[in-house]
């Protein structure tokens, strides 16, 4: 009775903020569209050299230029992130960054926190996730769960879609290639009075790769994918912002046979994915703009189900997750030196797995203070409270800094605290351990945490032409929940196949540098390096998956005004793996792969661009036993509306 009595002095609270007088107009940050802004550092608008904390962005101009059709390869080619996806296209992907698991990488979709519910660690499945109709890219690196909450242990990487044009108007683009992979992607909005909308879609299909390397049937993906949004301006201090975001997919995998010796194979095994993350937010300004308030619903809603036609018609797999949030976000300038950014937040999960429905919720609140004592120095400092229905109250610290040294010098440094509970998957589902049920032998799961440190510099010189910049970063993270192996335990006895557990502790250390040059207006050349050293400390072992050393190259050459070329080379060193038939360790030798590009404006609606992938054709693995692209192309154009 006294949380249900709490959720509703919550949802009191805010609706009492809704009726305060206004007097400014009040942007949601999370619709922000300038590259120079970042909303990931705090949850809301903030000049991007601000920031005492690792962010890249990636602009609408550097997707289509790279051409990359899934937004794990073009996160890839981030400082600090790894990527790995078991064979091509559609197929899982999981997104690391700074050698924390996939797990602990929040991901959020116009505002929406998208992370699976049905999965067992709550990770977000970057295979379903194409490039289509996305304007930007956040990618912050390191915890920060003040502003973000649960998952942000890793990072966080948030995506925008395309915004709504003040005048209708909209774009085209279709792509054919390699293993008849087709792609249509569609948008078209505009504005008119008070009211905006927007309406986009996507079509993707290819004919795939086997998943297993040795594999020599196809393994396709499809997806049918929509978005929209639709906006009213009551008046200049009052919006409504409504967002959608809709996908099913469809993609074939291969598994194990089903007589002995149980190898892994080719299998005619497949799985639907059906997503819909929805927002519907309230933004209202006070006191001439000093006050912004935002007041948002979204919902996280996603249908799973997996299908082994050699057992017959039926789901083999079937997994139901919802998440519902609550949330108000204050953002009060109180002089120009303070700045106070705070919030509150309600949020219900459940989980079905065809058997039985689990649920859970969590109440939290945040404060942030961005102070400039002098002009050139920023200071963020925050603290957030979680109670969450099973593992009681968590409190969470971060602090950064930013200080500008003249000119074309930035000197950052953070400090960010991270939590995670675990999942109802984790506890409940067919390999979950009991939580409190007062019976068991072994101790309940326990949240995951985590401590990060990093400090960075940035220069620019030549007029700003020539950027280089590198950070040095930490973290460690204690209860890690793993997979356990039965063995003796008595939980053995409930859990014959094995269970989750807090098994580890680890550490993740390593350096950031990368170089930006712009020798002519015509001339772009980008690099990054990252060294992660990943390893549990209790063992002393390297994490799995996640390679050492990690360089990325890139050029584009805008030529006679015309033509634009461009190509990237990416190097990723050996790591460690297990075995996918006698699940020994084993090692992944390291690989390089270039990519050439292309494109050529004809007029001012058309355009044709083109690529080959893995120009060498090298061949490798990410994940042992799974396949990977050898030499492809692709050709598509693109059209202005």
């Amino acid at each position: 009775m006294q949380r249900k009595n709490s959720v509703i002095r919550f949802k009191y609270a805010v609706a009492a903020i809704a009726l305060l007088p206004v007097s400014a107009f009040a942007e949601d940050a999370n619709t922000a569209s300038d590259s120079n802004i970042v909303v990931t550092a705090t949850g809301a608008a903030e000049e991007a050299d601000q920031s005492g904390q690792a962010i890249t962005v990636l602009d609408k101009a550097t997707i289509d230029a790279r051409q990359y059709q899934a937004v794990s390869d073009l996160l890839s080619t981030t400082p600090g992130v790894t990527v790995t996806r078991n064979g091509g296209i559609g197929q899982p992907t999981a997104v690391r960054i700074r050698g924390a698991e996939d797990t602990q990488t929040l991901v959020l979709i116009d505002g929406v926190r998208v992370n699976d519910p049905t999965s067992p660690g709550g990770a977000f499945d970057f295979g379903n996730l194409l490039t289509g109709n996305i304007d930007h890219i956040e990618v912050l690196r390191g915890p920060n769960s003040v502003p973000w909450g649960s998952q942000a242990l890793g990072g966080v990487v948030n995506i925008v879609t395309a915004p709504i044009p003040d005048a209708l108007g909209g774009s085209l683009r279709a792509e054919y290639g390699y293993k008849n992979s087709k792609q249509v992607v569609g948008q078209l909005g505009g504005k008119s009075g008070i009211f905006s909308a927007s309406l986009g879609g996507g079509y993707f299909d290819d004919d795939g790769i086997s998943a297993f390397k040795g594999g020599t049937e196809r393994d396709g993906y499809r997806q049918y994918a929509a978005n929209g949004r639709v906006g009213v301006a009551f008046s200049d201090t009052i919006n409504l912002d409504l967002r959608a975001n809709y996908a099913d997919s469809r993609v074939d995998y291969d598994g194990y046979q089903s007589t002995f010796p149980y190898s892994f194979t080719d299998t005619a095994d497949y799985a639907k994915t059906q997503q819909i993350f929805g927002y519907a937010g309230l933004n209202v300004a006070l006191f001439d703009g000093a006050l912004k308030n935002r007041l948002a619903f979204t919902i996280n809603d996603t249908h799973r189900d997996n299908f082994e036609p050699a057992f017959g018609s039926a789901p083999s797999f079937v997994a139901r997750g919802r998440v519902e949030r609550y949330e108000y976000q204050g953002d009060a300038t109180i002089t120009d030196a303070v700045r106070a950014v705070f919030g509150l937040e309600h949020e219900n999960s459940r989980f079905f797995d065809g058997f039985s429905t689990e649920r859970t919720n969590l109440e939290s609140g945040y404060l942030q203070a961005i102070l400039k004592p002098i002009e050139s120095l920023t200071v963020t400092g925050g603290v957030r409270v979680d109670d969450h229905k099973t593992y009681g109250t968590k409190v969470t610290f971060s602090a950064n800094a930013a200080w500008r040294v003249g000119s074309g010098t930035v000197i950052r440094a953070s400090y960010g605290e991270g939590f995670k509970a675990p999942t109802l998957y984790q506890v409940y589902g067919a390999y979950g351990k009991p939580a409190f049920d007062g019976t068991q032998a072994l101790a309940p799961l326990q949240p995951e945490t985590a401590k990060s440190y990093d400090i960075g510099v940035e220069q620019s010189v030549i007029d700003g032409t020539l950027k280089v910049g590198a950070t040095a970063f930490r973290r460690d993270t204690r209860n890690q929940i793993d997979f356990v192996f039965c063995a003796s335990t008595s939980l053995c006895s409930q859990r014959p196949s094995g269970y989750y557990d807090n098994t580890a502790r680890t550490r993740s250390q390593g350096v950031e540098v990368f170089v930006e040059a712009r020798p002519t207006s015509h001339l772009t050349f980008t690099a990054n390096y990252s060294l992660i050293d990943a390893k549990n400390r209790l063992t002393g072992e390297t994490l799995l998956r996640r390679p050492k050393h990690n360089i990325n190259a890139s050029i584009d050459w805008n030529a006679w005004d015309r033509v634009n070329l461009g190509a990237s080379v990416q190097t990723v060193s050996d790591s460690n793996d297990s075995d996918f038939q006698t699940f020994m360790p084993t090692t992944l030798d390291g690989y390089t792969i270039a990519t050439i590009r292309a494109s050529v404006p004809i007029g001012d609606r058309f355009e044709v661009f083109g690529r080959i992938e893995n120009l060498f054709d090298a061949k490798y693995e990410v994940v042992s036993g799974y396949g990977t692209f050898g030499r492809n192309a692709h050709v598509g154009v693109r059209v202005k509306i």
